[in-house]
């Protein structure tokens, strides 16, 4: 069920609200606004998301966005530049809500992202789906189509593409709770812990316990194989976080007019998951 607010959609499955999607958030502009999800639960009604930690205030839960776009920062924050590190730089876009078309389980959405001067540079559609609700897990199937808006070639890029190691995150964002730190990382192909930073893997879950309750949840995260060059950020220390990056190691240009597309499948699960128990899944829910 979906029930729409002002600023937000809730989606539930039977009692528990599996997420809240805010489209019209009230966030600072140094954080970039953009749509997020959070809280994001499981089955058992337990929050598998962080809202602006601490750390870095522009983790908020789910998002899709990117850290460098042609130079803009449509992430949040500091950017990371060559040979400087990290700094304040009037380049912090937005992501604006502009309609919904709902559908059942399925939340579509149309927005744009402007540059802090007010440029129109990436048009975007974006589609939620739940699915597969089962008895200890359900899975958020996310899409989106980015368009390049202006006359010249869009490059999207990383802190990594740009000179730090290892931190190639943009794209598909996922940040756990404080109590998710030190979590148990698994991926496909035997791939486990941090040492998947920067790898390429069909698969990857994150298990994390939570406070105040004696439970356990799982997240898989599953990279469409049309998706091209993703490799994992991956974070259990010092926070949890895992991001599919589609420009790790790599920048990728778009050019005026193109699109680039891009799935992926965020399943919630109750409890501690094996590797057979992931591998079991997976192979039972291909695409």
């Amino acid at each position: 069920m979906i029930t729409r607010q002002d600023d937000s959609l809730a989606v539930s499955a039977g009692d528990v609200e599996l997420f809240r999607y805010v489209h019209r958030p009230s966030t600072p502009a140094f954080e970039g606004p953009k749509p997020y999800l959070h809280p994001v639960r499981s089955l058992a009604g337990d929050v598998v998301t962080a809202f602006r930690p601490h750390d870095h205030r522009w983790h908020k839960g789910v998002q899709m966005t990117a850290t460098d776009v042609s130079g803009q920062n449509f992430w949040g924050g500091v950017t990371y530049v060559r040979d400087q590190g990290y700094v304040v730089l009037p380049n912090v876009g937005t992501m604006r809500h502009e309609e919904f078309e709902v559908d059942g389980t399925r939340i579509g959405e149309r927005l744009s992202w402007f540059t802090e001067a007010g440029e129109r540079w990436v048009g975007e559609t974006r589609s939620l789906t739940v699915r597969d609700v089962g008895d200890d897990s359900w899975t958020l199937e996310f899409s989106t189509v980015l368009t390049n808006l202006r006359a010249e070639p869009l490059v999207f890029g990383s802190p990594t593409t740009n000179g730090r190691e290892l931190a190639g995150y943009t794209g598909f964002f996922w940040r756990g709770p404080r109590s998710f730190t030190d979590g148990t990382v698994l991926a496909a192909d035997g791939g486990s812990g941090q040492e998947m930073m920067g790898k390429a893997a069909r698969w990857l879950a994150f298990t994390g316990h939570h406070d105040e309750v004696d439970r356990s949840s799982t997240l898989l995260f599953l990279d469409q194989p049309d998706n091209k060059g993703t490799h994992w950020f991956v974070r259990s220390t010092p926070f949890a976080a895992v991001n599919p990056s589609f420009a790790f190691h790599d920048t990728v240009e778009l050019p005026a007019g193109e699109s680039l597309t891009l799935r992926y499948r965020l399943v919630v699960g109750n409890g501690e998951w094996s590797r057979d128990q992931l591998e079991s899944y997976v192979e039972e829910h291909p695409w």
